[in-house]
């Protein structure tokens, strides 16, 4: 039998989507499983996009342009101002969800080899992107006793070499919920200044930030408009992962050129996809208050509700759907397996995603789990509830 490649055997399974065999057992055995694995709003995607998805008036379901339809990063350009991202519509290039953003910045910007420095925990499919890159990520883990604070500069440091190419963030953050403060964002620049590196900065959480504290973009920092690559989607803020559509920002025209030749190579982004994201940025302000609304009070729920459990402890997330959760089990992994394997209580389990997935320093979080807060409070309340019986029933096994 032919063999499958090294980076094939090297590519990690997903932490968040791996437990989803045992997850559809469960319900098969006719379990309600409470979904907060994955960061899937359950809130309704904007009706002006479902609209214009059922109203399209094309003959043909052509391919747009492989950069994007231009009227779509036309509207983009007003989205972003809103924030004091003043960018224009050439660069800005639409891509295949965030996703295929942060592969495209990868095999753009980075040679087999090359070193990326990522705090961790981190998003778990980056490893994922520079294994497909031939990329190497070197993380430096932050601490759930410091509420997963920027790690100090001097860590990063020790980790340059003539190999490190850049830095990846994800600002608000996913795992953690942590916001980069105005000072953390500027030792990141001052980092970038220096050593000559990337940045690449995922923000697609910008909506949701839970603090008076200002949302400081990676496109705010003076002195690095050509070292930094912004990362983007509609997924979590319209409720429209399934659309696939994500957005590379960047200045660095070198670099606009190099990525939209692996835009040409597969040609183009989704057309119903960027029909629904550009109806969607005349989306009325109630959808997204109340959007927002709604994650604050979930975030309450959930925070408030982890911590009154016995040996379980959250900092709370100051932005994003998520929260880093230590539960007082050794292997959260097995933890999370054996309640959709083997626990239930009064019919009902609970998916929750192991925090080992999210480093990759050997034993790093172990007995850390991570929460979305994406499904409805009274569900969450629920969960709570299942979750305190599951660690009884846990350590009494």
């Amino acid at each position: 039998m032919p063999k499958i490649s090294n980076r094939g055997v090297e590519m990690p399974a997903s932490p968040i989507r791996k437990l989803v065999p045992l997850s559809d057992s469960a319900k098969a055995r006719g379990l309600k499983v409470y979904h907060m694995n994955i960061g899937q709003p359950d809130l309704a995607s904007p009706e002006i996009a479902l609209k214009a998805i059922r109203n399209i008036d094309r003959k043909v379901l052509e391919y747009s342009p492989s950069m994007g339809l231009r009227s779509y990063r036309e509207k983009l350009v007003s989205y972003y101002a809103k924030f004091n991202i003043n960018v224009a519509a050439d660069d800005i290039i639409i891509t295949t969800g965030g996703s295929e953003a942060v592969l495209f910045a990868f095999l753009a910007c980075l040679n087999p080899g090359d070193e990326i420095i990522v705090p961790e925990p981190a998003y778990a499919n980056y490893m994922a992107f520079a294994i497909s890159a031939g990329a190497v990520i070197r993380t430096i883990p932050s601490s759930i006793e410091e509420g997963f604070a920027l790690p100090p500069v001097e860590k990063f440091e020790e980790l340059i070499n003539e190999r490190t190419k850049g830095i990846l963030i994800c600002n608000p953050n996913n795992p953690t919920g942590y916001l980069y403060s105005r000072k953390e964002m500027n030792q990141i620049r001052n980092l970038v200044q220096k050593y000559d590196l990337y940045l690449f900065s995922d923000e697609v959480y910008r909506e949701y930030i839970y603090t008076s504290s200002p949302y400081i973009s990676a496109c705010h920092l003076v002195g690095i408009e050509d070292n930094v690559v912004l990362i983007d989607s509609v997924s979590k803020r319209y409720s429209e992962c399934g659309i696939r559509i994500g957005a590379l920002i960047t200045k660095n025209k070198e670099l606009q050129r190099t990525i939209n030749k692996f835009c040409q190579a597969r040609l183009s982004p989704p057309l119903i996809g960027q029909i629904a994201a550009e109806a969607s940025l005349e989306v009325e302000e109630d959808y997204l208050r109340d959007t927002y609304e709604e994650f604050v009070e979930r975030r309450k729920c959930l925070i408030d509700g982890l911590n009154r459990i016995p040996g379980v402890y959250s900092p709370i997330p100051m932005g994003a759907f998520y929260t880093m959760a230590q539960l007082p089990v050794e292997d959260t992994d097995d933890f999370c397996a054996w309640c959709l394997n083997e626990f239930e209580y009064e019919g009902q389990t609970i998916f929750l995603a192991p925090g080992s997935g999210f480093y990759t320093t050997p034993g790093m979080g172990k007995n850390q789990v991570r929460i979305a807060y994406a499904i409805n409070k009274e569900d969450i309340q629920k969960a709570l509830v299942v979750l305190e019986k599951a660690l009884e029933a846990y350590k009494n096994r």
